[in-house]
């Protein structure tokens, strides 16, 4: 991602990133200044900077992490994080939070705030009319929504929300070569994908280590960190533009009107776009996934997913993407027959109380296939 060169142009200073996940430990040396604990309206921030499982504070530390002492370095070290703590489950969770609340709650108060962009690694097999309202609010509000894919496709290749919702952009995982990572979910509603394996982050909640982890978590972090980075250098720039920037720039080697049900538009490229002074997003009121927002989640035929219906899976050795898990972190999963991660990606609780990348892009073709939408 050559951070170093995007950094000469933009840190993501001025921006804010809402993270919605197991709260933010503003007290990691990477994160001290960092997040904007008073911003976290009060009915909604019930233990938010209590994280109990270290993975929202790793998301915020890829986010906007400063490095110091240690720490991780984001890709957007100037950005601002505005915490959220919402009920997830996985197995280093055995119980939710009580009185945490509602995902369409808080997505309704970032609506109504100056954050920019609303950052989700989490996620729920079955659609919520609730979080669905909330999210076509916060569209309308001019926010960003990025949430993670998921990591459940080698086990069961289901649809994850909210993902899957129109208005809010799909992140895939990909290895350090291109490659779609084996458990990273797929369908028509993956809009881009980001690296997202072999990456630190807390072993648990008593910050003392890192450990080696991934998942469409942290490429769902590393795309809002670079919308942060886009937006910062332009803040005049819509939601709209900062998002068909990201696309117009994504790697990838098929057509960008034939997306891939497994990489979407590609690989996310940010410093296309900031080293170029002159670059053109676009108009400020086209939405660039107005074609899949209109649609829906489509099968491999083309025709619409039922609400909670299994997405089909496939071969990932031929056209592979792969999906998400019903768990956060701790489930072994192979990107390639090398390769291993920890599984990142957190779940709602149903009804509950309220170092340098570099990218390849010769690999794209093997792991795609067309959406046929």
């Amino acid at each position: 991602m050559k951070t170093d060169e995007m950094w000469k142009v933009s840190t993501g200073k001025g921006v804010k990133v809402a993270v919605i996940d197991t709260g933010v430990n503003p007290d990691t040396p990477s994160l001290r200044g960092q997040v904007l604990v008073d911003e976290t309206p009060k009915d909604l921030a019930h233990k938010a900077t209590e994280d109990y499982v270290g993975h929202g504070t790793t998301m915020a530390e890829l986010i906007a992490g400063t490095g110091a002492g240690g720490g991780l370095k984001g890709v957007a070290p100037e950005a601002k994080i505005v915490p959220y703590r919402i009920a997830l489950t996985g197995p280093k969770v055995t119980s939710p939070v009580e009185n945490a609340p509602d995902v369409a709650d808080v997505i309704r108060a970032v609506a109504d705030s100056d954050v920019k962009i609303i950052s989700m690694s989490f996620g729920n097999h079955d659609e919520d009319e609730d979080d669905l309202e909330a999210i076509k609010y916060a569209h309308s509000k001019g926010k960003l929504m990025i949430a993670a894919a998921g990591n459940d496709a080698e086990k069961k290749s289901l649809i994850g929300y909210p993902a899957a919702y129109p208005y809010v952009v799909g992140v895939a995982a990909t290895d350090e070569s291109g490659k779609a990572a084996k458990f990273s979910e797929h369908g028509n509603y993956i809009d881009l994908a980001a690296p997202g394996l072999d990456m630190p982050g807390w072993c648990d909640k008593t910050f003392r280590a890192y450990c080696d982890q991934g998942g469409t978590s942290a490429a769902t972090a590393l795309t809002s960190a670079s919308a942060a980075l886009i937006w910062s250098a332009h803040p005049d720039w819509t939601a709209n533009q900062v998002l068909n920037s990201l696309i117009d720039t994504a790697g990838r080697d098929w057509a960008r009107d034939d997306p891939s049900t497994y990489l979407g538009y590609g690989l996310i490229r940010p410093r296309k776009v900031l080293e170029n002074k002159d670059y053109d997003p676009g108009p400020a009121a086209t939405d660039p996934l107005a074609k899949e927002n209109a649609t829906g989640v489509l099968d491999e035929a083309g025709d619409p997913v039922a609400v909670s219906s299994t997405a089909p899976s496939t071969d990932p050795s031929k056209d592979s993407k792969d999906s998400q898990e019903t768990s956060d972190g701790q489930t072994p999963a192979a990107a390639s027959d090398a390769d291993t991660t920890d599984n990142t990606t957190l779940w709602v609780t149903l009804g509950a109380a309220a170092a340098v990348l570099v990218i390849g892009g010769g690999a794209f073709a093997v792991y795609r296939s067309r959406r046929g939408a």
